[in-house]
């Protein structure tokens, strides 16, 4: 039986067709959470996988209350440089790209959204105060230069992609915030879905960069975060800051007052480290860490000087207040809870006051044993005793004893020194 020669060329080409279909690939990562360097990593290196692994796009699954605009400028700086179209899908239902992801969602090649979904509110304040991490409440000349940073970096983002620029601006100067709907209708995002197969089936054929995406039925390949990623994603809080910033100063203070204990030495050195590298991003404020020093201090000086306690109290008052301070508490992203502040207040006032405390006033007490213990102590002579021998009986044992003034047989002097295994005394004034 002779197969015709025009089925088999049909065939072939069904196979290659079905082959290339196949091959298709979509990128997919989820950015749940605050923006921070973490994110900015993740976002760049998933970027580049998609670039390596040939695929039509890369979707990115947005909900996030803001973060640092540091990270923010490095994402939206890989959007614009990614050979890869990147499409910033706002989802699921309910979620939220304020602040910082409402730059993101406007710096992508597709934007897109879920219903009963929201973005806007991006007024610098709320994506990560200002970078130095200065006053919780910065002049007004500063808060007006970033302000216009921010409304024309927000500006330059939105003509970029041919979105509503005035809106754009709005979000940063007013704060606007508007649900997906609105969104669609003001020309801030390109599609409204549902889901992720219909976000595929509205992108396909979709023009972007001059090239059409295909991406109906195409394989969804999730990129996941890498360890480290993962690790400091967990780390970037300022909560952690705050309980590493505890421990480091446990730590090395525990150290100082046992010489040679080495542990408490090796995991403060650590955790200090962590904390000063969270503290170059975090937005911390200086006035917080310099009450806090200055808690620490008043409990130390509180043990050498008779204060009656005075110097603890305010040691605890300036603690509790350095720790309010830390972080700007009018932003949600940064504010240090009150159910972290109470307990390590409660907690260091205990650790200063009862284990540094009591240690240090130890060592301030008189030396009760060992050769300074005996030092003023009356001894019998069991010998005549001379500037050359002698003999005495302390503390059940036998020593030599000498003396520049001779001192009879059973009679009594006073320990001057004590040399060696030799006492030196001193005859006691009659």
């Amino acid at each position: 039986m002779k197969i015709p020669l025009a089925s088999i060329f049909l065939c072939l080409a069904c196979t290659a067709a079905s082959a290339v279909f196949a091959a298709e690939k979509v990128g997919f990562i989820s950015v749940d959470g605050a923006i921070g360097p973490a994110t900015a990593s993740y976002i760049s290196r998933s970027i580049e996988e998609a670039k390596a692994q040939n695929m039509q796009c890369l979707v990115i699954q947005l909900n996030t209350p803001g973060g640092l605009l540091d990270s923010t400028q490095k994402i939206v700086q890989s959007f614009l440089g990614s050979p890869v179209p990147v499409v910033v899908y706002v989802a699921p239902t309910g979620a939220t790209a304020t602040s910082a992801g409402c730059f993101i969602t406007l710096a992508a090649s597709v934007a897109a959204m879920a219903p009963a979904t929201t973005i806007g509110a991006a007024h610098p304040v709320s994506i990560g105060g200002f970078p130095s991490g200065g006053e919780e409440k910065p002049d007004e000349t500063m808060k007006q230069k970033l302000e216009n940073f921010s409304v024309s970096y927000m500006e330059t983002i939105a003509g970029k992609r041919q979105r509503n620029v005035e809106w754009a601006k709005s979000a940063v100067k007013e704060s606007a915030s508007i649900t997906a709907q609105k969104a669609l209708e003001l020309k801030v995002i390109d599609l409204i879905a549902t889901d992720m197969p219909d976000l595929l089936q509205k992108l396909n054929g979709r023009l972007v960069d001059g090239k059409p995406l295909n991406t109906a039925g195409a394989q969804v390949t999730e990129i996941k975060m890498s360890p480290a990623e993962r690790v400091f994603q967990k780390l970037w809080r300022p909560e952690v800051m705050f309980i590493l910033m505890l421990i480091a100063i446990y730590g090395i203070i525990g150290e100082l007052s046992s010489p040679g204990a080495i542990l408490p030495g090796v995991v403060g050195a650590i955790a200090l480290i962590l904390a000063l590298y969270l503290a170059a991003i975090l937005p911390v404020n200086v006035a917080g860490l310099v009450l806090i020093a200055l808690a620490f201090m008043l409990f130390i000086f509180d043990v050498y000087t008779p204060t009656h306690g005075v110097l603890t109290v305010g040691g605890i008052i300036a603690f509790l207040i350095g720790s309010l301070m830390l972080f700007n508490r009018a932003d949600p992203l940064f504010r240090l809870s009150l159910s972290f502040i109470i307990p390590a207040t409660l907690v260091t006032a205990a650790f200063f006051i009862f284990v540094i405390g009591k240690g240090l006033r130890a060592q301030l007490l008189p030396v009760k044993v060992g050769k300074e213990a005996l030092i003023g102590g009356t001894v019998t002579a069991l010998t005549p005793i001379d500037s050359r021998s002698g003999r005495v009986f302390v503390e059940g044992e036998y020593w030599n004893a000498v003396s520049d003034a001779p001192i009879e047989k059973g009679e009594g002097a006073e320990i001057a020194a004590v040399e060696g295994l030799t006492i030196r005394l001193r005859k006691k004034p009659r």
